[in-house]
């Protein structure tokens, strides 16, 4: 089994491809429809990803889905081979104390009669022909809480050597929470708990209440909690306690309730309305600091236990709640952490992702896999494609025979430049690749993004990227980290030398960048740090707020033209406003 597809069907919908355990493409669907947070049936990112392969349906070796219920469209989509496989390694179910009664169900889901998109009656156009997998293509389901752990594990590059694996989320097949003992390669579950224990729905739940998306806007209540004080105990009844690692007081979260807007789904927690009262008050920013506190609190309670009851210092997590970059600190700074490693798109999305790589390291047991250095793993455009859609629109464009000698210099000059080169990164974060840049060296230049470029609200950090060799020079605690899924402390001294990429609380979120990762993008920051004596870049993602981040090179230059950018560099090519 060496090539392996793998699909999430359902919000933040995706695919990967997995060849010989190294991850060759991954993308969300939401990147090509425009659509944040699509949840429908991955067709044009699984499109890319054979494409960035080079390889055809009919040479996949398995097809991995990340759930334990076969979704009934796929036969819609793909033409299930007759008598393929379904289950296979990663098919157990997660729910404890239900694995009887979920086997007859998996059952039912995952040996359906064969069909095709004909035979189903969906009536799939001529246009959308199902997938040809080849009678030898094995079809595993690999549940949910499994492959957020498989994405952490087996990109850790922890060797042998036992590791604590946490996945935490809303809820996904059943499960929020999950403990896993990764060792020699394999992944034991050791605890799970249901919705009832969900640390990640109570956050959800307080981010409805304060207006913002359920899913999309927890982000915000972590940037604003840090201008409020924590209020202990406002918020006791609407979260589940754990102590000790286990959980000893279950929160009864109700059904979640939910509607498809416009291709991507909104959530309700029957909780929101009561927090919405405590939210008026005690005022927004203290409303949200407890919470944080609050999260905070648990995943300690959570985490550190297993972590002694294991006897490793080693700790992998994914699953969205470790998109909480303050919680992530918290955990790192305690002391009790030798390694942490966050899959760096923990999310749904990288659901894909997981159940490949399970479904190929269940295959070859004896096999490790490496540390993940980048994410660049998007569709890319070259400059000759670039160049026939800039002669396309007319547009006035140069290029500079040293682009990045000219980019350093207009962010020099404190103009925010546009950043679209090589191959789009997977992922939430914009990682030099599909990114706004700015100097970070002035205060208002965050208040200048915020509101002439992401159009959001004004509490909202920015991240730096700076040469990873001098993340020292900058942060208490410092370590690689190349994805922006921990901060840090800022040095005291440098506080007021980058003030844009420095949050209230005196932290920041930074990217480490080596030249091996991205040559093109560390040279740039390393020509600015000559320029200003500070080789350390604002970077935010090329998009406006609610809308994913740019893919093709049409979608950069309709930002370019719709924000108060005032450069573009788009591939080899440069592309100025007037006046400048």
């Amino acid at each position: 089994m060496r090539r392996i597809l793998g699909i999430r069907y359902g919000h933040d919908s995706s695919a990967a491809l997995i060849v010989d355990g190294g991850i060759v493409a991954d993308v969300a669907e939401e990147r090509f429809t425009r659509v944040k947070h699509d949840q429908s049936f991955p067709t044009r990112a699984i499109a890319y990803c054979l494409a960035a392969g080079g390889i055809s349906s009919g040479d996949l070796d398995a097809l991995a889905v990340a759930s334990t219920r076969t979704p009934g469209a796929l036969s819609d989509f793909i033409a299930l081979p007759e008598g393929s496989q379904r289950g296979g390694p990663g098919a157990t179910p997660d729910r404890p104390g239900l694995l009887s009664r979920v086997r007859r169900q998996i059952r039912g889901y995952m040996n359906p009669p064969t069909r095709t998109a004909a035979a189903s009656g969906s009536q799939m156009p001529l246009y959308l022909p199902p997938l040809e997998l080849s009678p030898s293509c094995e079809v595993v389901n690999v549940a949910h809480h499994l492959a957020h752990a498989a994405s952490a594990y087996h990109t850790a590059g922890f060797g042998d050597e036992r590791a604590l694996v946490v996945t935490c989320d809303g809820r996904g097949d059943d499960v929020s929470t999950a403990i896993w003992r990764g060792e020699n390669g394999r992944l034991e579950r050791l605890e799970a708990w249901d919705g009832s224990g969900s640390i990640g729905w109570f956050y959800s739940a307080a981010t409805e209440a304060m207006g913002w998306r359920h899913g999309s806007g927890e982000w915000k209540m972590m940037g604003l909690a840090p201008y409020g004080d924590p209020v202990p105990g406002a918020l006791a009844g609407f979260h589940p306690v754990f102590r000790g690692g286990e959980l000893v007081r279950p929160h009864d979260f109700g059904t979640p309730g939910r509607f498809l807007d416009h291709g991507a789904n909104h959530y309700h927690l029957r909780d929101a309305a009561a927090l919405r009262e405590i939210v008026e008050e005690l005022g927004r920013e203290s409303f949200a600091a407890e919470a944080q506190r609050v999260f905070e609190a648990q995943m300690e309670q959570i985490i550190f236990p297993w972590l002694e009851r294991e006897g490793t210092g080693l700790l992998a997590c994914a699953g969205g709640a470790f998109l909480n970059v303050k919680a992530n600190q918290r955990i790192w700074a305690s002391g009790k952490v030798e390694r942490q490693w966050i899959y760096p798109n923990p999310g749904d999305s990288g659901l894909a992702v997981g159940a490949a790589l399970h479904a190929y390291f269940a295959a070859h047991p004896a096999r490790r896999g490496q540390r993940l250095h980048n994410l660049y793993l998007g569709p890319q455009h070259s400059d000759e494609e670039i160049r026939e859609i800039l002669r396309e629109r007319k547009l006035p464009h140069s290029r500079p025979a040293d682009l990045v000698g000219e980019v350093a210099s207009h962010l020099a000059k404190n103009r925010i430049v546009g950043w679209f080169q090589g191959r789009m990164e997977a992922g939430p974060r914009a990682l030099g690749n599909r990114s706004i840049l700015m100097s970070p060296l002035r205060a208002e230049h965050k208040d200048v993004i915020n509101s002439c470029v992401k159009y959001r609200e004004a509490f909202r950090p920015f991240c730096p990227s700076l040469l990873a060799q001098r993340s020292d020079d900058y942060f208490v605690g410092a370590r690689e980290e190349p994805f922006m899924i921990t901060s840090f402390d800022v040095r005291p001294e440098k506080r007021d030398l980058i003030p844009a990429v420095v949050h209230t609380d005196h932290t920041a979120r930074p990217q480490t960048v080596r030249r091996e990762d991205n040559p093109l993008y560390y040279d740039l920051i390393e020509r600015f740090g000559e320029l200003t004596g500070e080789p350390i870049l604002l970077n935010t993602s090329f998009n406006v707020r609610g809308e994913p981040i740019v893919c093709h090179p049409r979608e950069a230059i309709r930002c370019f033209f719709d924000t108060g950018l005032d450069v573009l560099a788009l591939g080899g090519f440069l592309l100025t406003k007037p006046g400048l």
